[in-house]
């Protein structure tokens, strides 16, 4: 069922994506901050994994990368800055100091301005230098036309055997004619929305208007590959 081509002038990593052609590395859905924010455990430690897994992807992107975007959601919190975040964001922006670093802001960014560890770029959508592919966070309607967008913002995944998986989701010619791919959340402790039963209006992202023409794609980081699914409309019903 795995048997798919898939084609895409991007590199899936686990959780995140490379894009060669404009040394890009784009992540989203950090979401520093929301272990504390919903009084989660402090074993969990989600700043110290984003950030440990943040350095093995930028030493695998190697140093001809230039670019690292986050699509929203470098924050949780809507009303405050939790304890911790700024040590963590500090520790985030110091891991991409060879790049350079911009962030998309989304819902969740509401405080980004009144954090102190972070004064880098910040746009509502950015065009990567290849000049075909607009990252934004994917809450809203994209105002900038693209042969391609890069969103994050509804964290899904794929249920196969009774286990949730983290997945990508592409969709070509998804939106005005434009192909989507929609990352999993960068961050480990976030649910994700099991998307083997979503339609459209189940997203929350006006990007994906008809969800059945989107690939699912799940990381087996030890094969080293992406197992891309058929679309949804299809693998629903074999999954």
């Amino acid at each position: 069922m795995t048997d798919v081509d898939v084609s895409l002038p991007f590199t899936p990593l686990e959780r995140a994506v490379y894009v060669p052609d404009a040394a890009t590395l784009v992540l989203a859905d950090t979401h520093f901050g929301r272990g504390e924010a919903a009084n989660v455990e402090a074993p969990l430690g989600d700043g110290t994994d984003v950030i440990e897994r943040l350095r093995e992807l930028l030493e695998r992107c190697g140093p001809e990368l230039e670019t690292v975007v986050v699509a929203g959601d470098l924050l949780h919190s809507f009303s405050r800055v939790p304890r911790g975040v700024e040590e963590s964001l500090s520790s985030f922006v110091a891991a991409v100091a060879d790049a350079t670093l911009v962030v998309t802001p989304g819902n969740h960014d509401t405080m980004l301005e009144s954090v102190e560890a972070y004064d880098g770029e910040t746009v509502p959508e950015y065009r990567l230098a290849d000049g075909e592919t607009v990252v934004c966070h994917g809450h809203e309607p994209p105002e900038a036309s693209a042969e391609r967008y890069v969103v994050g913002h509804d964290h899904p995944a794929l249920s196969i055997e009774g286990r949730k998986r983290p997945c990508f989701l592409y969709g070509p010619d998804a939106y005005d004619g434009a192909d989507v791919l929609v990352l999993p959340a960068f961050t480990r402790i976030a649910p994700g929305s099991t998307v083997n039963g979503m339609r459209g209006r189940d997203f929350q992202s006006p990007l994906v208007v008809d969800a059945d023409v989107f690939h699912p794609g799940v990381r087996d980081d030890t094969a080293g590959e992406t197992l891309w699914f058929p679309p949804l409309g299809e693998c629903r019903r074999l999954l």
